[in-house]
């Protein structure tokens, strides 16, 4: 955590300069980009606003949320399971495909913790501020939630870790790895006070409702609560919080597969945009104006896209699934004298050139859903399968078959592969929440070729915060 030690005015000049092109997330004219004295930034909502703003831009300019191919969580942890597959063998891609990381390639450790520390940074200094805050709550509320999901994003990479709570350098920099179980309890305290603070419409970074979801609410924390008390096992309140979500029809809705992952649309719990007028990333990713048809001297590589859908989801689909209709596509590379025609298929979620026309969703219903979904049938509620052919429905397939809790459960995992494939790391998390990733690996594994130990579940935490602060102890597995 090497980065904690820069002081809060360098974090927060840093931040400050960031907000150039935050338009987005303060629907208007942008706020001051300007050197802001510590003591005084939290003495206005205008100052204090620009803070928080920069947290968001910062987060797709760097890290899991980015647009760079080899941090972002959606396509590295898709490349690393069972996802995505490397069509160009021997570059940056294949380290993951092959599942040979070591800890210069696991750049979420630093990130996230730098993320960690302008938010604290924000919590003290809003929190110790006297002056009248007419939007103290959104400020405050949004700055735990992204606390609680940093630190979620965290453990669910690295396993049990250091619990960043404070500015403090000197705490931060001798902080042990906690227990996974207090890193949950942290993240649900933190998620019940954003909760309490946030309200139930969107806001912008004037305080103002506005039709943009680029910035959490109520409901954004209620659902990423219900995902935390799903991966804890506590059914009845993953339960509980999801119906919270599922119920407020006025603003959520399923919608038509072709319409999800349009800006705002009214399946969008929380989504990002760049910090300037550009398609969204998982468009450069996976199309970036490739044609359908390939030259055959050529390669997908031709078009910087590295990756493609591996048949481990091409046949996880149904016959006549609209999912599969709208969300993936093909390009064929032309057979030549020496090779046949060969088919890529790509997934194709965001599939607009425009700028802004679709935004990076991080949270959705559809996941609300299959979480309430899960939750039922691990209580034995017939109502479970009412969930799974809610989605199932939306993707123009026939209500599932499984009765048993048994087979809904193993319906529900595979609707969620269907479902969610590429997104935010679903697949990853899901696999090592439900104890299967080294039973679905150890067959994934050999196609890739390569081979899969259990301690790969966890990803390196790299060198220098291991050296920099010796009370972290490494993942084993790894070369430190």
């Amino acid at each position: 955590m090497k980065k904690t030690i820069l002081s809060a005015g360098s974090i927060l000049l840093a931040l400050l300069i960031t907000t150039t092109g935050c338009d987005k997330y303060l629907d208007g004219t942008q706020l001051p980009a300007k050197t802001i004295d510590g003591a005084s930034v939290y003495e206005s909502d205008v100052t204090t606003s620009t803070v928080i703003t920069g947290v968001y831009i910062n987060m797709t300019g760097s890290g899991p949320f980015t647009g760079s191919t080899g941090e972002n969580m959606g396509y590295t942890l898709g490349l690393y399971t069972d996802e995505l597959k490397s069509v160009l063998s021997g570059n940056f891609a294949d380290r993951f495909y092959k599942n040979t990381i070591q800890s210069a390639d696991s750049k979420a450790w630093s990130n996230l913790y730098s993320k960690l520390f302008a938010v604290n940074s924000a919590i003290e200094g809003i929190n110790n501020s006297t002056a009248s805050l007419t939007y103290r709550n959104q400020w405050l509320g949004e700055s735990y939630f992204l606390r609680a999901y940093f630190h979620l994003l965290l453990t669910g990479y690295y396993g049990d870790i250091p619990l960043a709570l404070t500015t403090d350098y000197t705490v931060n920099n001798t902080l042990s790895r906690a227990p996974q179980k207090q890193v949950y309890e942290q993240i649900i305290a933190d998620l019940k006070q954003a909760q309490s603070l946030l309200t139930p419409d969107y806001r912008n970074g004037y305080g103002v409702t506005t039709t943009n979801r680029l910035r959490p609410n109520k409901a954004v924390a209620t659902a990423l609560l219900a995902r935390v008390y799903l991966y804890n096992n506590d059914w009845a309140n993953a339960e509980a919080q999801a119906t919270e979500v599922i119920n407020n029809t006025a603003t959520y809705q399923l919608i038509p597969p072709a319409q999800v992952f349009l800006a705002n649309s009214r399946e969008t719990l929380w989504a990002l945009a760049p910090s300037s007028p550009k398609p969204a990333f998982g468009f450069n990713f996976f199309n970036n104006g490739m044609p359908a048809v390939i030259a055959s001297n050529a390669t997908p590589a031709s078009s910087s896209v590295f990756a493609a859908l591996s048949n481990f989801v091409l046949n996880a689909f149904e016959p006549n699934d609209a999912r599969f209709t709208n969300w993936v596509r093909s390009s064929t590379v032309s057979a030549s004298a020496t090779a046949p025609a060969t088919v890529y298929y790509f997934p194709n979620k965001y599939k607009s050139s425009a700028n802004n026309a679709e935004y990076e969703i991080i949270m959705r219903l559809a996941e609300q859903y299959l979480i309430r979904a899960e939750a039922r049938a691990r209580q034995n509620k017939p109502e479970a399968a009412n969930d799974l052919n809610a989605v199932r429905t939306r993707a123009g397939l026939a209500n599932t078959t499984a009765s048993s809790p048994v087979d809904l459960l193993a319906a529900i995992a595979k609707e969620r592969q269907t479902e969610l494939f590429t997104e935010s790391g679903h697949r990853f998390f899901d696999l090592k929440r439900t104890g299967t990733i080294d039973a679905v690996m150890a067959i994934v594994a050999p196609t890739k070729p390569t081979t899969w130990s259990s301690y790969l579940a966890l990803w390196p935490i790299p060198s220098a915060d291991i050296i920099q602060n010796p009370n972290i102890k490494p993942n084993p597995g790894y070369i430190q």
